[in-house]
């Protein structure tokens, strides 16, 4: 495999000028599962796992490899096997927040240069979620793309169309049928030699059966969908990158039936364009949006220029991500308070060797 083939470019040929030198090579994550890794590189594939120093000295797990991600590697056993000595910088990443209570990011894709929001034209069509994956795919750093799948499923594509362009501004979406195989040309236009591509949605969108026709074979299982829901089992189990047969890479993911946020109030910008502009005309800088004498988020939504469901979803995104920001601060403090415990307590193992020398 050819490193440009992989996505190799400029930025991490920079970044990676310091471990020339110590005969490491270039690699990219394809898959992992529990610490073991699965590598692509000019030597082919092989298995990896993380050298010690490493897993010690990353402070969360968003500083751990992930699917995505340019290593500095060294070959074992002839090059069947690696051991991964360090993480390139990033140039995009995509993050949502572990699940139940722990304020904690997990990365689920890395180096991407295009995201595609997948989403059903059937029972899966939800605006409001669409708003949520909108705004994690603008802090990215990568560039959204609404694929609208199941096409041949709907009866009025051109009104769903219209809906997804009232809160994705300026975005291209495309409607199309993975299992027809139609609108894949539009697909294609967005990738290229070299260009990451990461699919995300919901369960029983068709994401595996987009892969599939993207690489021209059942590469990726397939199940079936719930008629009453629409929803499908978790047939994706972990994060794969695909390399494509007419160039480029895409990044499979499973299902997220819950998408909890990891980003900050200026990534609704993106998202919320119309919202926040509105916003800076309100009378008062502390505007609720609640009624509050002047505000121009209200008065709009009075006279019918912005849904009423639509800054409902902009407070309650605001909400959570207000309350994040204060949980990463206390955990941020919380670290910073076990990290002077630890070298404190360094400091008197070295006074007590010292002492008994």
């Amino acid at each position: 495999m050819q490193l440009s083939t992989l996505g190799w470019d400029s930025h991490f040929e920079e970044s990676f000028h310091t471990y020339r030198s110590q005969n490491l090579m270039p690699a990219r994550i394809a898959r992992e599962h529990k610490s073991q890794y699965v590598v692509y590189s000019e030597a082919g594939e092989m298995s990896a796992k993380l050298r010690g120093k490493l897993r010690f000295e990353a402070d969360t797990n968003e500083g751990l490899p992930a699917v995505g991600d340019w290593v500095a590697a060294k070959p074992l056993d002839g090059g069947e096997r690696a051991v991964i000595h360090g993480v390139l910088p990033r140039k995009s990443v995509f993050l949502r927040k572990v699940a139940w209570v722990r304020t904690e990011s997990q990365v689920l894709a890395a180096n991407v240069d295009v995201v595609f929001l997948v989403m059903g034209l059937a029972t899966d069509f939800n605006l409001r979620r669409l708003e949520r994956y909108l705004t994690l795919a603008w802090e990215s750093g990568a560039a959204p793309v609404v694929l609208l799948n199941k096409a041949d499923l709907c009866e009025d594509v051109e009104s769903r169309i219209a809906g997804v362009e009232t809160v994705a501004f300026g975005v291209p979406t495309h409607a199309i049928s993975a299992r027809a195989g139609t609108g894949l040309d539009a697909v294609n236009g967005h990738m290229g030699p070299g260009r990451t591509a990461a699919l995300l949605g919901s369960s029983g969108v068709g994401k595996s059966t987009l892969i599939n026709r993207l690489v021209g074979i059942d590469l990726q299982a397939t199940g079936e969908v719930r008629e009453a829901d629409g929803r499908g089992r978790h047939v994706t189990t972990s994060r794969e990158l695909v390399v494509l047969p007419a160039g480029g890479l895409v990044i499979d993911t499973p299902g997220m039936r819950e998408l909890q946020m990891w980003a900050d109030e200026e990534s609704l910008k993106g998202s919320f364009d119309d919202v926040e502009t509105l916003a800076g005309s309100c009378r008062f800088r502390d505007c609720k949006h609640d009624g509050e004498p002047g505000c121009a988020v209200s008065q709009a939504v009075e006279k019918g220029d912005l849904e009423a469901k639509r800054v409902t979803s902009y407070k309650k995104l605001r909400r959570e991500l207000t309350v994040l920001a204060a949980r990463k601060d206390q955990r941020a403090k919380l670290d910073l308070k076990s990290k002077q415990k630890q070298l404190a307590r360094r400091i008197r193992q070295m006074q007590r060797f010292r002492q008994k020398r």
